[in-house]
């Protein structure tokens, strides 16, 4: 039977034995309610039918609470209540009121004070868990709580279950989250719709009928009974849910710890347990219950990293830091494959991260408990005097407000990860820019971003590029540089790049920038630049670029007909391009490096890692190449671009232009496949979009080298253009 209100009668006299649980009970932790044990009192006995002494359990709800779990109902009096008639041991609900509720006490002991995490369980203890999971299938639909509308109309359909899991995870765990916590997580490389995508991908899979699932049997929720009649009882049922059986195994297999040579045995024990009362729920299980494995890692990741991230509030130094670094490592490797996580980040970068969102968050003040907001020190790099509109100490207010940034503040690239933030007293946002380690960028770089931008403001030329205001070094030694940031001033609002081409306006403004580029001082950047070929020079890159290329990657170009190093060297060495006079090149002009601004210069030019000096004909065809390009703006773009220049910048370059066309078309057909091979960077927007149409960009290069194209009835082409 259902608890009874506390409003019915003596309020103050189930308030005051409430209070005095938490005052003297014995304490455990549910997800959302704190668990005291105590006996009942005279007055409260009578009320709820049961001798004075009776140990029973208050739980009353943690306001604190992190949203960290998938809830389907809100009653668990009334699931308690159902599962009765299948489980007449579980605890029965006594009491609620506002903020608590009263359970009977099971007699026992958790399941992790006699077998801890990562234990193997006895044979027979694992036989009767099957039986329990098995046991509650039997609880009718009718005597359980409304399903919400989201619910597949079909109860049998496992696909719409495990979307709808996904679809929920997103909305009550990674959404209400996201304003605290997003920052965060877009730093350790993990995108915001991580959970809608894996709800598309979900797969067909084998109906089977839905019944009560209690959804996170773990050692803690497991009684072991003193009399061993039953031997275990489940408690803590506020999880609750009504769906796919495999589910339920599933959580229990991830949320139990089993070791790994345990699994199959707990799988067969279900199955054998489920068999005889369930059939249908065991078809499709060798088939189905990964995908109900990877859920359950997937969505995982937000409470572990949430979690680890808050026990640093309570202590903050190196210990603490390691324990949660660890945690949120394995949280993020368990993840990686369900979300699609390309590169997960190492632990000296995970512990950089955390310690930055923490220590963002300590206000100056240590309290005592370990480090603080002083404890964030940094080392100038000398090479970037202090900056007379941004001094060393607006650099440390931009550091602590770096770790608060939240995730649409937030831009993790292939290369970089930069944090826009205001700092006090400062009349414009900066972005602060930091390499992300071990980033896997095949295409190298050959003069100092900060030197670059340096050049650039020094010239005072039309160049809209951002301000580098400071660079230095970290915790941990980590390198960072301060710039000036390009978006809009609202920073909350996203930057918009030209991602589907540029309007003419901005075709012009671009060409415009490019024209300015020329005046440009570049020579203590490269003093030797204008010595040499510079096609030569590109083409020798682009053949020490294959060359390096891992051998998996080599193979595999081989097998879809680009030639390998010394081939390449001969036939693009079969082209002579005009010499023209040098200049500073941006090296890199896709679209996600142009950023759109409300004032003459139309662009801003960001990221200029890539920078040379070299031929201006090859800046506005490498852009041309890697921006969706109509012909009549490319026309429109040479003939400006002709006009604006001086002829010794420009001479005969329609003679070369699709020379630099073909060489970075083959460039892109080897990074690219690389890309497919190893997955590095194609979370980024840019890369993702090359890798998909990579089957085009192919049958372009062996076009441009000559060379014959390769059947697509091949397996290994099938693998490059999956």
């Amino acid at each position: 039977m259902t608890g009874e209100s506390a409003d019915a009668g003596s309020p103050d006299i189930i308030e005051a034995f409430v209070a005095r649980a938490a005052r003297h009970g014995g304490a455990s932790n549910g997800h959302h309610n704190q668990n005291y044990v105590l006996p009942l009192t005279e007055d409260v006995a009578h009320k709820v039918g049961l001798a004075a002494g009776t140990p029973v359990t208050v739980r009353i709800r943690r306001e604190v609470a992190l949203p960290v779990v998938i809830r389907t109902w809100r009653d668990e009096a009334r699931i308690l209540d159902a599962v009765h008639s299948a489980l007449p041991n579980v605890p029965k609900c006594l009491l609620e009121g506002d903020g608590f509720t009263v359970h009977s006490y099971v007699e026992g002991v958790p399941l992790s004070s006699v077998c801890g995490n990562g234990k193997p369980v006895d044979t027979l203890l694992m036989k009767a868990l099957a039986g329990l999971l098995a046991q509650m299938t039997r609880v009718r639909r009718g005597a359980l709580p409304p399903l919400p509308e989201v619910w597949p109309r079909n109860l049998t359909d496992s696909q719409g279950f495990l979307r709808v899991l996904a679809q929920l995870a997103d909305r009550q765990i990674r959404r209400r989250n996201w304003l605290a916590f997003g920052g965060l997580f877009t730093a350790l490389g993990i995108p915001e719709d991580a959970l809608t995508r894996l709800a598309e991908r979900v797969p067909a899979m084998t109906r089977r009928p839905y019944s009560l699932l209690h959804a996170d049997l773990h050692r803690d929720n497991l009684i072991v009974s003193y009399d061993g009649d039953p031997p275990l009882i489940c408690v803590d049922w506020e999880l609750a849910t009504y769906g796919d059986p495999l589910h339920d195994l599933a959580t229990h297999l991830v949320r139990m710890q089993y070791p790994d040579h345990q699994w199959d045995d707990v799988i067969g024990a279900w199955a054998e347990a489920m068999g005889p009362v369930r059939p249908a729920a065991v078809k499709g299980l060798g088939k189905d219950l990964r995908h109900y494995v990877d859920f359950e890692r997937a969505q995982s990741v937000f409470p572990d990293v949430m979690r680890a991230a808050q026990s640093l509030e309570d202590t903050f130094d190196q210990k603490s830091l390691d324990e949660a670094t660890a945690s949120v490592r394995r949280a993020l490797k368990a993840a990686a494959a369900p979300l699609g996580l390309r590169n997960v980040p190492g632990t000296d970068e995970i512990e950089r991260i955390l310690f930055r969102w923490q220590a963002s968050r300590e206000d100056g003040r240590k309290r005592g408990r370990g480090w603080g907001a002083d404890d964030i020190h940094w080392t100038p790099d000398d090479r970037v005097p202090e900056h007379s509109e941004f001094s060393r100490a607006d650099v440390h207010r931009a550091l602590l407000a770096e770790g608060a940034a939240p995730a649409n503040r937030v831009f993790k690239g292939t290369a970089h990860l930069n944090s826009v933030v205001w700092v006090g007293g400062v009349d414009f946002p900066v972005v602060v820019r930091r390499q992300v380690p071990k980033a896997c960028r095949r295409e190298p770089s050959f003069l100092s971003e900060h030197a670059v931008l340096q050049a650039i403001e020094e010239s005072s030329v039309a160049v809209a590029a951002p301000r580098v205001l400071a660079l230095g070094s970290g915790y941990r030694n980590e390198r960072f540089a301060v710039h000036t940031y390009a978006g809009r001033r609202d920073i909350d609002q996203p930057p918009s790049h030209p991602v589907n081409g540029l309007l003419p306006h901005e075709a012009d403004a671009l060409v415009d920038q490019l024209r300015a580029l020329t005046d440009v001082d570049y020579h203590a950047l490269d003093p030797a630049a204008g010595e040499g070929d510079f096609y030569g020079w590109l083409s020798e890159q682009l053949v020490i670029l294959v060359q390096d290329l891992p051998r998996e990657s080599q193979q595999l170009a081989r097998v879809l007909g680009l030639p390998d190093a010394d081939r390449l060297r001969e036939i693009l060495g079969r082209h002579v391009v005009n010499e023209r006079v040098p200049t500073l090149l941006h090296g890199d002009l896709n679209p996600w490096n142009l950023v759109r601004r409300d004032d003459p210069l139309v662009l801003t030019i960001i990221d200029w890692e890539m920078a040379v000096v070299g031929d201006p004909l090859y800046d506005l065809v490498r852009h041309m190449h890697l921006t969706p390009t109509r012909s009549e703006i490319r026309e429109r773009m040479f003939r400006r671009w002709e006009r604006l220049l001086s002829p010794e910048y420009t001479g005969d370059w329609r003679q070369d232009w699709r020379v630099y066309r073909d060489i970075e078309i083959v460039r892109s057909a080897y990074i690219d496949l690389d890309r497919l091979v190893t997955g590095a960077g194609l979370d980024a927007p840019n890369v993702r979009r090359a890798v998909d149409s990579y089957a085009m960009t192919l049958a372009s290069a062996t076009a441009a080298l000559g060379l014959p194209a390769r059947s697509t009835e091949n397996p290994y082409l099938a693998l490059a253009l999956r």
